[in-house]
């Protein structure tokens, strides 16, 4: 199916929330919705870099319709604290997982809760402001959920059974682990509000998105949101050469799963050449789609988290 990520269908009177908006793959997603003339909620840790995300969107989109709160999902009275404002939106057409960590630790770390705190941040976090604000998705009619997965599901395998890596801690395996959950999580969703008889075009679908292998010496520069050094630009150029690209684009693929009224529940979306290019739908790894897999990790999430409504 042909998309053009320089033309998006307008979004007018739709609201969507993005996480860890106020740089890298979410600022440019929440500055592409924003172009589409939807309202754009910034969920966002940091308040001071929420309000430059802001001033950024503002001054390159004339006219949009922005607004920030803060959230942590890495704290659970954060996410409980944000979710409460997000139910109070009039609709919310779209929830995109996008916050995270990139950089893991080199030794374990672990949360308030005393989780391991990539797992929490990426993954655990959003299974739990998913949880909290489904009422307002589920009275959106043709409401989406975008989850963030990554390429690093292609180069590790792990049924998630060592979730906290209590022992054997790796930086890039946890990682890794964590975006294999935040799939297997984007996939298992759709299927369970399927099976609730509230998903399907008509009700909630949950998508999952890839942005590729994006960096930020190929992104353009933004005061408070983008300022690479110029080694990075450099090193950055170089690693252009080998199949890298900007997050302003990688953030297309997010931004059709978003928008794309073909796209459907249950679907795969990113760059066409793996690492980068146009947004096409794509096929997982099996570990995604594995439904004991996801029925697992399920289980274990509703225990470190809440039950989830569906």
């Amino acid at each position: 199916m042909s998309w053009d990520p320089h033309h998006f269908p307008s979004q007018s009177g739709k609201s969507f929330v993005v996480t860890g908006a106020n740089a890298g793959l979410g600022y440019f997603t929440s500055e592409q919705l924003a172009a589409t003339g939807a309202h754009v909620v910034l969920a966002c840790r940091n308040p001071v870099r929420a309000d430059a995300a802001l001033a950024a969107i503002r001054g390159r989109v004339p006219g949009a319709s922005v607004s920030a709160i803060t959230l942590d999902v890495a704290d659970a009275d954060s996410v409980r604290a944000a979710a409460a404002l997000l139910l109070e939106l009039p609709r919310l057409d779209g929830l995109v997982l996008n916050a995270g960590i990139v950089h893991p630790p080199r030794k374990r770390e672990v949360s308030a809760a005393g989780n391991e705190i990539v797992l929490e941040t990426n993954y655990l976090g959003h299974f739990h402001l998913t949880a909290l604000t489904l009422p307002a998705l589920l009275r959106t009619p043709g409401s989406r959920v975008v989850a963030l997965g990554s390429l690093a599901t292609r180069l590790v395998v792990s049924r998630l059974d060592n979730l906290q890596l209590a022992t054997g801690y790796s930086g890039w395996v946890a990682y890794a682990q964590s975006k294999i959950a935040m799939q297997v999580f984007g996939f298992e969703l759709d299927r369970r509000l399927r099976l609730a008889g509230v998903g399907g075009p008509d009700g909630v679908q949950s998508l999952v998105a890839h942005p590729g292998y994006s960096v930020s010496g190929l992104t353009p520069g933004i005061r408070g949101v983008n300022e690479p050094s110029r080694p990075q630009r450099f090193a950055d150029n170089l690693q252009g050469l080998i199949g890298a690209q900007g997050k302003d684009h990688g953030a297309w693929p997010t931004v059709r799963a978003a928008l794309d009224t073909d796209a459907r529940g249950g679907e795969y979306y990113g760059p066409r050449y793996l690492t980068r290019g146009v947004p096409t739908r794509q096929q997982p790894t099996d570990t995604s789609l594995d439904p004991s897999v996801a029925a697992n990790l399920w289980s274990r999430t509703e225990r470190l988290t809440l039950p989830f409504p569906v």
